[in-house]
């Protein structure tokens, strides 16, 4: 019975990576299988995978730090490959925000278990608050709607995208380089896009986009989305208009 949900598979094991495609495209999955954070970091932002298989040794870099930049941005559900003798990393991969992991080698079946709680789990949360809501804004994440006062709000698919990662984060400032990182595969892009991005969304959200209430900057590290115990008619405590 197909689940319609794509997983991401990173994984620099040619010989692993294709078992682990035809035994989840088996199951039913839809599957994309890379061998690099470079192209994990593309690929999570084309398919926007229901749960990312991650293995940590990778040539081109840490996969805790990936494992950080998909937390900095949404609650996809990311299964851990790790080594035998590796109790020290999977410590440090559940403490980054790591939903489980399966020691290598594995049984496909067990693998296929633990992908299918951490689905379940994630779905169960996605559930418990579907919505988040501050101020006037109401941002249906699993919809991909947003609503002020109750009228709804055409935004671009990277304006949402930017919105969803800084409510995911409600109240708490994002970093810059974790929203490049989220929305666009790197830290290195162009902050520049992001203060263009930040400005039309403004000017969609706010009352008075010169005066922002809602999305705040704090300068030189990240923007805010206030939550409602920091946000009073239309006026941000720690705004900030830059």
């Amino acid at each position: 019975m197909a689940t319609e949900a794509t997983i991401l598979i990173v994984e620099d094991d040619a010989s692993l990576r294709r078992s682990l495609e035809m035994t989840l495209k088996a199951a039913g999955y839809v599957v994309v299988g890379v061998g690099t954070l470079a192209e994990a970091r593309r690929m999570r932002a084309h398919y926007k995978p229901r749960a990312i298989l991650l293995d940590l040794g990778l040539p081109d870099g840490d996969g805790l730090e990936f494992i950080s930049a998909v937390r900095a941005g949404d609650l996809t559900p990311i299964v851990v490959l790790t080594a035998r003798d590796a109790e020290a990393l999977k410590v440090r991969a559940l403490d980054a925000g790591a939903d489980d992991y399966v020691t290598k080698p594995f049984g496909l079946e067990e693998l296929l278990a633990r992908l299918r709680a951490a689905l379940r789990h994630a779905v169960q949360a996605a559930g418990s608050a579907p919505v988040v809501r501050t101020g006037p804004l109401a941002i249906d994440l699993a919809a991909r709607v947003v609503r002020r006062e109750g009228r709804e709000i055409e935004l671009s698919p990277k304006e949402f995208e930017i919105l969803a990662v800084l409510a995911a984060q409600l109240g708490k400032v994002v970093r810059h380089q974790d929203l490049l990182k989220a929305v666009w595969g790197s830290e290195r892009a162009d902050i520049q896009y992001l203060r263009v991005y930040i400005g039309q969304l403004r000017a969609k959200l706010e009352a008075h986009p010169s005066r922002p209430a809602l999305l705040v900057s704090d300068p030189g590290v990240g923007y805010r989305l206030m939550a409602d115990t920091e946000w009073s008619g239309g006026v941000s405590r720690l705004g900030r208009p830059s």
